[in-house]
């Protein structure tokens, strides 16, 4: 629902009504995770998707039940053996589809701030969860106090999933708990660190360049990136974990190839528990930066941490296609993927870590 939060506040602001439809699980091979959200206002304008293009006109028309209605739905959607022009998902999964009237308190979504939605099943209302309080209410203070605590739990695990409290009626409600986006650390001020920072905002990361040079660390060349700091990198890169500002989906990407730099640097990041470290440059360069890291008491099991050359194999010349490169490689190691063909292996398509999905 992140993608769309900026929207549906706006039309809270502008008292605008919709409806909103909510994957709340899936089975099978299925395009869009649980937590999947479209919108559709009373004029008729429709922002999100729950399903790629599969099942969108029909959950387009659901919404517009729910704006007339009132009434909160739910609905599966699977492929159909019989007509494959039926309505259903061609990838033969299976998703449920939550329906409900809004408002839904979008605010809280566009902060960088954990929250957790819960989404009453039985429409009585949508809680915004956050580590130390709460807004929206079902009408009802017990379930309000036993959903907040089921929801905050989730949040603090970085679940996302159907809930069933105990009142004095059972209440089930679809939670799903968002984290800020996830950050990539670029790391050397030069051409291929801006076409990475581009490559970085599109793929929803919060992106950071940083370098000790300020006449070449200025906003003006990485207009892809959320902020630019002037700083000696191993220096920023300690103080950000310390303030604990990294976390077990941080990117950092080291473009510097200057030893100076790299090696201070990947002394640090390679002893903190975040997804990805990667380093460029030729396999000369990543030979002679292993004995160094080596000489300054780094252990086997910390460097084999390192991914260096950094990039996937995509025979990338540009600073734009090295980028691509670079972005596959941490795509897949924070996502599982083996970076194959999908042609060539057999299996899901779709095999990301729970608690990965959950936190986008």
């Amino acid at each position: 629902m992140r993608e769309i939060a900026d929207r549906l506040a706006a039309w809270n602001d502008e008292g605008v009504r919709y409806a909103v439809a909510v994957v709340v699980s899936v089975r099978g091979s299925a395009p869009r995770a649980p937590g999947a959200a479209m919108a559709v206002s009373a004029d008729g304008e429709a922002v999100g998707s729950v399903s790629g293009g599969c099942v969108e006109s029909a959950v387009y028309e659901l919404c517009r039940a729910a704006l007339d209605t009132g009434e909160t739905v739910r609905e599966t959607f699977g492929y159909s053996d019989d007509d494959a022009f039926a309505v259903g998902l061609t990838c033969g999964g299976t998703v449920e589809v939550l329906v409900s009237p809004g408002p839904v308190p979008a605010s809280a979504l566009t902060r960088d701030a954990p929250v957790a939605f819960a989404h009453m099943v039985d429409g009585s209302g949508v809680l915004a969860v956050h580590p130390s309080h709460h807004t929206g209410t079902t009408g009802r203070a017990d379930v309000d106090a036993a959903v907040v605590a089921e929801a905050r739990a989730m949040l603090d695990a970085g679940k996302t999933g159907m809930i069933s409290v105990r009142c004095r009626d059972d209440a089930e409600a679809f939670v799903h708990s968002y984290a800020p986006p996830p950050r990539l650390l670029v790391f050397g001020a030069i051409d291929h660190a801006a076409a990475l920072a581009r490559q970085g905002s599109v793929l929803g990361y919060r992106v950071t360049v940083c370098d000790a040079r300020p006449v070449f660390a200025t906003p003006a060349r990485f207009p892809g990136a959320d902020e630019v700091v002037v700083d000696w990198p191993h220096r920023y890169l300690a103080a950000e974990a310390e303030r604990g500002a990294l976390d077990g989906r941080t990117v950092v990407c080291v473009l510097t190839h200057d030893a100076k730099f790299d090696v201070p640097l990947l002394k640090v990041a390679l002893r903190l528990p975040v997804a990805y470290v990667g380093a460029m440059g030729s396999r000369r360069t990543h030979h002679d930066r292993l004995a160094r890291l080596r000489a300054a008491g780094l252990s086997g099991g910390e460097l084999a941490r390192l991914r260096s050359p950094i990039g996937l194999d995509l025979g990338a010349r540009t600073p734009e296609e090295t980028a691509l490169a670079i972005a596959a490689e941490f795509t897949a190691a924070r996502r599982d993927g083996t970076a194959l063909p999908l042609g060539q292996i057999n299996g899901p398509i779709h095999h990301d870590r729970a608690a990965v999905a959950a936190a986008q």
